[in-house]
């Protein structure tokens, strides 16, 4: 059995450049560039290895990560080789996290921010990477105070700071410490990393992440580290994911999602030239799928917004596209029983006036659930060509009924309400 395909049966690891999974349209590649960021010059390069040795289907995570598909077998040496002589590869070996650390796309650029939070990420970053024995999706943000945050992301630990100076940290469950000063906080974090190793290995099978472990655990955990708990902040605003966003020195970065969260090579080429035109130097991944054109005065930012619309992509926050979440599935994904990245784009549109109200729908080419693990307004699951209606629920929950893209579509009427209408399909 190959390497690849052993990894595939692995429980609780992810992806990467060196680590790539086999999918049904051969090998995904997770990328990692250096401070999750690219030039326009090496997003044309990406595109031009994505063409050579796969598919030419790119795709943005729900974390910010770029993904190669469709890369053949047999060309995956070179590629790595490839990518390694053009700067783009930084994930760490063995079995733990590829990056540990996620954070705002616009980590140490956005106006708002109360201190440099790409020096912070970075530092924490060195030392968790120093902690044996982490599990390979534990994962951290680190949050510099400002409005683009990544609150409502499911991580182990968070890392906020409060001021010029100090650091609160946060455990699942809404478990928060007293802050501590900034210097302090690489230590500390490996010092709560390498607890959490050795409480994990008492039960590997249990727990795999600090969201495994109970409240009263998870505080016994802190406060050996000498954290001191704290009452929960107060919740910030929804941040703006699309749009255009205040960087520092009088500039502006643009947040633009892909359709789904996904391009070919073309369209990828496309925007580095874009990019070039506007006199952005630096393109960031996005974790809201799409990518933040950075330095931009404000006479080009305007121009790039109307050209990035023009190819397609979300650039408005109230895109109704916004609201949907989908995965590859068939025949891309080997365990997709439906196409429901290409049924997501008929329902986006037959939808579109229920989404841009509010209502969030998910099509899941099977209830692995990979786009979206949480619950929907409307969560749609694969199952022979067809698809489980969950009202109201994630993936694995009850479904109501089972229908076919033409059925759902015909009986999803804007305007209509889509409980009463999916009671009614249910009930013939």
């Amino acid at each position: 059995m190959s390497a690849p395909a052993r990894e595939t049966m692995r429980r609780g690891w992810c992806p990467g450049t060196l680590r790539p999974m086999l999918t049904g349209d051969g090998l995904l590649v997770r990328l990692h560039p250096p401070h999750n960021a690219l030039t326009p010059d090496q997003l044309a390069r990406v595109a031009e290895l994505a063409a050579r040795h796969g598919n030419g289907q790119i795709e943005i995570s729900g974390r910010g990560n770029l993904q190669l598909r469709g890369i053949r077998a047999e060309a995956h040496p070179a590629l790595v080789d490839d990518l390694l002589a053009a700067g783009l590869v930084d994930e760490a070996e063995g079995d733990g996290p590829n990056r540990l650390v996620l954070t705002s796309p616009l980590a140490g650029r956005a106006a708002d921010e109360l201190i440099d939070a790409a020096v912070l990420a970075e530092a924490v970053e060195r030392a968790g990477r120093g902690v044996a024995g982490l599990p390979a999706k534990l994962s951290i943000v680190v949050d510099g105070g400002g409005a683009l945050a990544l609150d409502s992301f499911a991580v182990d630990l968070r890392l906020r700071v409060v001021t010029a100076e100090a650091v609160a940290f946060g455990l699942p469950g809404d478990l928060w410490f007293a802050p501590v000063a900034r210097d302090e906080v690489p230590v500390l974090t490996a010092q709560l990393l390498g607890g959490f190793v050795t409480v994990s290995r008492r039960s590997p099978d249990q727990i795999r992440r600090m969201r495994d472990l109970d409240p009263e655990g998870l505080a016994t955990l802190a406060t050996s580290c000498g954290l001191v708990p704290m009452a929960a902040p107060a919740a910030r605003p929804k941040p703006i994911t699309i749009g255009l966003v205040a960087e520092r020195d009088s500039q502006f970065a643009l947040l633009a999602g892909l359709p789904f969260g996904r391009t070919g090579t073309d369209g990828l080429v496309r925007l580095g030239t874009l990019a070039s035109d506007a006199g952005v130097r630096e393109i960031r991944l996005s974790p809201w799928r799409g990518f933040a054109f950075c330095g931009l005065r404000p006479d080009a930012a305007g121009v790039l917004q109307a050209a990035l619309r023009s190819e397609g992509l979300v650039v408005e926050p109230d895109d109704p596209r916004l609201s949907v979440s989908a995965c590859t599935g068939a025949p891309a994904c080997a365990r997709g029983k439906a196409p429901a990245l290409a049924d997501a784009a008929v329902l986006a549109d037959a939808l579109s006036p229920l989404l841009a109200h509010g209502l969030s729908l998910h099509v899941s080419g099977c209830a692995k659930s990979c786009a979206h693990p949480g619950s929907a307004d409307l969560t749609l699951v694969g199952a022979g060509g067809r698809y489980d209606v969950i009202v109201a629920g994630g993936a694995n929950d009850a479904a109501m009924a089972r229908l076919s893209l033409r059925e759902l579509v015909r009986r999803l009427e804007p305007g209509q309400d889509i409980r009463a209408r999916l009671d009614a399909a249910h009930t013939g």
